[in-house]
């Protein structure tokens, strides 16, 4: 079994640990709505967080596969120029 369907697992496991401690709770419903509430939203933030690192992290990496390219195809039409005018 890979590490990440391990990971997911573990994860999920934990998400519905969590979500069963809160609805088994002593408190009263409009609490217990309130606190499911809060962590949804502060999930829904972090997910969001993740997101943006992750898409910074693909324009990087785009931008640099970009420049990487064009340096290439510059020598290329430098070395064709070159074998050209001999």
């Amino acid at each position: 079994m890979s590490s990440g369907k391990v990971l997911l697992g573990v994860l999920a496991g934990v998400a519905v640990g969590a979500t069963l401690g809160i609805l088994f709770a002593p408190d009263k419903g409009s609490s217990t709505r309130s606190k499911i509430s809060k962590k949804g939203h502060d999930y829904a933030e972090e997910l969001g967080d993740k997101f943006n690192e992750f898409i910074e992290s693909i324009s990087r990496k785009y931008e640099s596969m970009k420049d990487s390219a064009t340096g290439l195809v510059e020598n290329g039409k430098a070395k064709v120029e070159e074998a050209f005018s001999e």
